[in-house]
């Protein structure tokens, strides 16, 4: 085996708990959603949260928030990829079961290896068989009832989730203007696009924002999406892409799927196949494999 790189030690373990942390949204967004909290007013909570939240540790830091025009721009732009693809996600869901939308977000490690191409960055072999494997993995732990209607609407839904999510990934890898930018600042102007953005879809929508949240406990669901799917997730990833690059960084999110039907199972009580096991068993052997086999 190949000795890991420092970037290596640092972007695999921050990938891993980008796809743990993302994969936690079930355990939190379940129970606010059976009551008929509204997806808007969870999203837009989410994201409130997490910017004062982060927002208050920048500070404690004494963490400048200045930026050039020039990285506003691109951090606005970051910030309406990251916001879209959650709303196409939440979206979908009304259309399509939740298990197909996860195989089809799971696209985007490809549709990233796609665009890295177009930008001559080619991935080498084990990456394109962790990338292929891996989905093999996705499409196995998800598997729908047979004759499950697949809806356009939800279909081109999360594809769209997908695309933008690849374009978040390879404009962090890429992008050289922001690079001096900390993770944590990135992250911070990433979010705050997404509370104007659901806001907005709040109050368009015209549910009244605080429908359905009453119990302490539907604040401390509200403030855990907040905290770990939302800011050590997207803080995170922006790590991973920075060390290992926006190829290796989209197949850990691989872990995002395991997570949530661990937590279905363990928490919900959603049955636990033979091919969610297999379909695990064979993400996490790709995912190793192109960890051992590649240095950086």
């Amino acid at each position: 085996m190949k000795t890991l790189s420092r970037n290596a030690l640092i972007g695999y373990p921050a990938g891993i708990i980008t796809g743990i942390t993302y994969g936690l949204n079930p355990l939190f967004a379940m129970p606010l959603m059976n009551k008929g909290v509204a997806i808007g007013s969870i999203l837009f909570f989410r994201y409130l949260f997490a910017v004062l939240i982060l927002g208050g540790f920048l500070i404690l830091r004494k963490q400048s928030f200045k930026v050039s025009f020039k990285h506003a721009g691109i951090l606005l732009v970051l910030g309406l990829l990251y916001t879209s693809s959650s709303l196409f996600l939440f979206e979908a869901y009304n259309y399509i079961a939740s298990g197909l939308a996860t195989t089809l977000i799971f696209l985007y490690p490809v549709l990233v290896a796609i665009i890295m191409v177009f930008l001559k960055t080619i991935p080498s072999w084990p990456v394109w068989l962790a990338i292929a494997a891996t989905f093999g993995g996705v499409i196995l732990m998800t598997q729908g009832e047979a004759g499950e209607t697949l809806n356009p609407t939800g279909i081109f839904l999360s594809l769209g989730s997908a695309l933008v999510y690849a374009f978040f990934i390879v404009i962090i890898n890429r992008s050289k203007s922001i690079a001096s930018i900390p993770n944590t600042l990135l992250t911070f102007y990433a979010l705050s696009t997404g509370v104007f953005v659901f806001l907005i879809k709040v109050i368009l929508s015209g549910t009244p924002i605080l429908s359905g949240i009453s119990a302490t406990s539907d604040w401390l669901n509200l403030i855990g999406l907040a905290i770990l799917p939302t800011i050590i997730s997207t803080a995170t990833l922006a790590v991973a892409t920075r060390n290992i690059g926006a190829t290796k960084a989209s197949v850990l999110g691989v872990f995002e799927p395991i997570t949530a039907i661990l937590v279905g199972t363990l928490m919900f009580g959603e049955p636990l196949t033979f091919n969610i096991i297999l379909g695990i068993a064979i993400a996490i052997i790709s995912v190793t494999f192109m960890i051992a086999i590649t240095r950086r």
